[in-house]
């Protein structure tokens, strides 16, 4: 598949994704949105019904003519004071008939009791009884399903001031719970969105009742949108997670097929160069001008043995990392003197080396090197990274190996100049097939699968390998052997 088809499914898919994120969006905040509409209204009707309740209880109190305490002040007090005052002046002010010298007391009191029905105190906070208030409004909070928390208050409108808050009263001048000094929450209220204007009867509302919920988006969230964001939340993290190991297989698979065309490639290729010498050899030997001379012979059957030696070999890399995959190999574990393996891999790749002007050195400081392992692979561990180091040193390399005691074994580091590698390359090195790319460096065979055995052979020999790699720099192979092998470790 071809890497634009790819990132089309991708967009697509992303796209689909994305769209599905939305809506579960949209319908959570819908379901939100109605959670708090709802609410609202709720809360609206409890106060206009507060704000009816408390017009008919000052109504009721009057027409029942009962000395009811309206904040500090009775009917009873209210007609007293008022008969002390002069009946003409009683008279103008009120515009009724004026009281005559001889009229009794009782007859005075009725008089005074209808003028007080007419002539309402001026003040807000003289009109309510604040338990009445406290009882009713949470009564009706509690009628229309509010069990929440919330404060409450009575706002003066000529004052601009809370007068009453959550049952006390916050002025002077009142003998039952009186408050000296303003709440903190006296400002919440101020922002509150719900209230309701009270006595509309009157010319001008003497104030307002303003009520505030802390936690009112207990509510807004409550119900199925927990539920439903929660499973929403679950279900777009399946889905995307699904979604990116997708993307993720698809890009693995698709690196791993351009890996093993490339490894084909190579295959075919490296064994062509020796197919082709063994023909023009056997070729070459059946000519009757070369039959009759032995030497010439001898030099073409060499020829054909080394080539098909060469191709067992890269045969024999295949089939080896085959077995590796399936854990199907058996090691031979022996007491290995690790330095005498890096000379013997040194002297062998020092004559490849020096032929592009280069130079292999050994620095074995390690005072204790002998390790158990097994001792083909170990060699071939080691002639591996030469050969690595060389092959990626375009010209005059310079390969170091340095060896060192640590806790439990010994260290060996393999360092060159050459190419190095990316960031983004270390990540893969150790892969199967994998090639590092080597821009105009052409002349890099291989299939691939050198720094993979590696790996694989330092984790059967229960060993760590690690790599540091700058571009243009080099790059520095740093190999963990422990003293002791351990089959269950």
């Amino acid at each position: 598949m071809k890497k634009n088809a790819i990132w089309a499914i991708v967009g697509l898919m992303g796209a689909a994704l994305l769209a599905i994120i939305l809506l579960q969006a949209y319908w959570i905040n819908g379901a939100i949105t109605l959670n708090e509409s709802q609410f609202d209204k709720q809360v609206q009707e409890a106060l206009n019904q507060v704000a009816i309740g408390l017009k008919e209880f000052e109504d009721e109190e009057l027409d029942n003519k009962k000395p009811i305490s309206r904040g500090g002040l009775t009917m009873a007090m209210a007609a007293s004071s008022l008969l002390k005052s002069e009946d003409l002046i009683i008279s103008q002010k009120f515009k009724v008939p004026s009281l005559q010298q001889g009229a009794t007391e009782s007859g005075k009191a009725k008089i005074i009791q209808e003028l007080y029905k007419t002539r309402k105190p001026e003040k807000v906070e003289d009109r309510i009884d604040r338990k009445y208030l406290r009882d009713y409004l949470a009564r009706e909070l509690k009628n229309r399903g509010i069990n929440i928390g919330y404060e409450y208050g009575v706002l003066s409108n000529f004052t601009d001031q809370f007068v009453i808050q959550n049952g006390n009263y916050l002025i002077s001048g009142y003998s039952e719970d009186k408050v000296t000094e303003m709440p903190e929450s006296n400002s919440v209220l101020r922002k509150s969105e719900y209230e309701v204007d009270l006595f509309t009867t009157d010319i001008n509302s003497p104030g307002k009742l303003v009520l505030y919920f802390p936690k009112k988006s207990s509510v807004v969230w409550g119900g199925d949108v927990w539920r439903t964001l929660i499973a929403s939340f679950i279900s777009t993290a399946i889905v995307l997670s699904c979604f990116l190991y997708t993307v993720k297989v698809i890009f693995t698979q698709k690196k791993l097929s351009e890996m093993r065309t490339d490894f084909i490639n190579n295959m075919t290729h490296e064994f062509k160069t020796p197919i082709a010498t063994i023909s023009l050899a056997a070729d070459s030997i059946t000519n009757p001008s070369i039959l009759s001379n032995q030497e010439k012979i001898k030099r073409f059957a060499k020829i054909i043995k080394q080539e098909n030696k060469r191709m067992n070999n890269q045969v024999e890399k295949v089939l080896q990392m085959a077995s590796l995959d399936k854990e199907d190999f058996d090691l031979n574990i022996t007491s290995l003197n690790l330095h005498e393996i890096i000379e013997r891999a040194a002297t062998n790749a020092k004559l490849k080396v020096e032929r592009k002007d280069g130079e292999v050195t050994t620095h074995l400081k390690a005072t204790d090197a002998y390790i158990e392992g097994d001792l083909t692979h170990i060699s071939n561990i080691m002639n591996n990274l030469l050969d690595n180091a060389n092959k990626y040193s375009p010209e005059n390399p310079k390969i170091s190996v340095h060896t060192r005691n640590v806790s439990g074994g010994v260290e060996v580091i393999v360092s060159d100049h050459g190419i190095g590698m990316r960031k983004d390359a270390l990540k893969h090195i150790f892969d199967k097939f994998y090639r590092v790319h080597t821009g105009n460096l052409h002349d890099v065979k291989g299939f691939g699968l050198g720094l993979s055995y590696v790996k694989a052979m330092m984790v059967a020999h229960k060993g760590q390998i690690n790599v540091k790699s700058d571009l243009g720099k080099g790059s520095t192979f740093i190999l963990t052997f422990s003293k002791k092998f351990q089959k269950n470790a």
